[in-house]
């Protein structure tokens, strides 16, 4: 495949999270994760390839690349302003957050090459509350032999963020504090717990923020506007909040699961997503956290490409993971217990907690959906 196939050529994609169960392995959406980077003759199509299986908040897949039509071995990366979380995620940190993941499996795709990513973050400079249209990323490819592969990059295609019940076995502690190990900005830091009475704390901590997500009209609309019920709403939004499988289309065809029925908190739709989630939390033995000496833009998108790193290093042993963002989102309702879970974890101002979540042990689900390449490439030469 060439930059004029990938630009014209659609893919099938669908997203499946939450409750239900991800893409099989033989679906059409699940197509970029079996997608064999070396099939793609053009560096940067080859590696954005493995770039857009990173993960995301609310699988919104945020990333714009624009290719430079005159230089083969240079790219900008923008934030898509359509897919950002205005309710949840006011000052856009976490979309922030999901674009240095990116940003991470980019370059350690490139590393498998030998080739590094010169990175030069917000050439244009950025807002201090929000993104906009400026360039977050300026991207150039380095030669052969500017860079060794990182091993880690062998599980990019086996990562997934598992949405299940975690068996009631805790984490060693020096196992999670191993996984520290792979955070590789100078500004972050980990942190981990797999004692049964802080991780009580926590989890009722968690089990609060996502109380107060759902039952503030507002930020629950947000997810709710998101949500994709059945393969046909999948297909046509390929990202948000998707439900699939047999169940949930007989439960949309017989009008017990809307978009209504999940805004009312009378209805078993809403009470149903209230107790999943909290079966979740409550399923959580052992908590980690991922945290910045500071709240810069910079340190948010560098704490994006640890996330991403430890997240890997999660699944080379065999460890289920899951962000639990609740507790750390930015809206005024959340700000007591932005507060708590920042003094439950000794965290203090300047330093900020960038992703908390629960590690254990669970069956991997199948592959998350991912939109097609092509969709995320942008022409700016105009």
């Amino acid at each position: 495949m060439n930059r004029r196939h990938v630009l014209q050529t659609g893919v099938a994609s669908l997203i499946i999270i939450g409750g239900a169960p991800a893409c099989r392995e033989d679906a059409p959406a699940s197509s970029a994760w079996r997608a064999a980077p070396s099939e793609y003759e053009e560096l940067p199509i080859r590696y954005l390839a493995s770039a857009i299986l990173a993960p995301s908040p609310h699988n919104r897949q945020p990333w714009l690349i624009a290719l430079d039509p005159d230089d083969p071995m240079r790219m900008t990366l923008f934030a898509d302003l359509t897919r950002l979380l205005p309710e949840t995620d006011p000052p856009n940190r976490q979309i922030l957050i999901g674009l240095g993941a990116f940003l991470e499996t980019l370059s350690m795709a490139a590393a498998e090459e030998e080739r590094a990513v010169n990175i030069e973050m917000f050439p244009q400079g950025v807002a201090p509350d929000h993104l906009d249209a400026r360039p977050i990323v300026q991207l150039t490819l380095g030669e052969v032999g500017t860079a060794r592969p990182d091993p880690l990059f062998n599980f990019v295609s086996s990562r997934r963020t598992n949405r299940t019940r975690f068996d009631d076995v805790s984490v060693a502690k020096d196992e999670l504090l191993g996984l520290g190990t792979a955070l590789n900005a100078p500004n972050s830091f980990w942190g981990a717990s797999a004692d049964p009475e802080f991780c009580e704390t926590l989890r009722d901590l968690c089990k609060i923020g996502w109380e107060i997500e759902i039952q503030t009209k507002r930020t629950h609309a947000e997810s709710v506007a998101l949500t994709r019920i059945g393969r046909k709403e999948i297909e046509a939004n390929p990202d948000g909040i998707s439900l699939s499988g047999p169940m949930m289309g007989a439960y949309s065809t017989l009008g017990i699961l809307s978009r209504e029925k999940m805004k009312d908190p009378q209805s078993r739709a809403f009470k149903g997503g209230l107790d999943f989630y909290n079966g979740l939390i409550e399923s959580a033995r052992s908590f980690a956290w991922l945290a910045t000496m500071d709240n810069s833009r910079e340190s948010q998108l560098s704490a994006g490409r640890d996330w991403m790193r430890v997240h890997l290093a999660a699944t080379r042993a065999g460890l289920a993971f899951q962000p639990l963002s609740q507790v750390l989102q930015e809206f005024p309702e959340m700000r007591p217990l932005y507060a708590s879970i920042h003094e439950a974890t000794g965290i203090q101002a300047p330093s900020r907690i960038q992703g908390l979540f629960r590690i254990g042990f669970a069956t991997t689900p199948d592959p998350s959906p991912r939109w097609p390449l092509q969709t995320r490439l942008i022409d700016i030469s105009d």
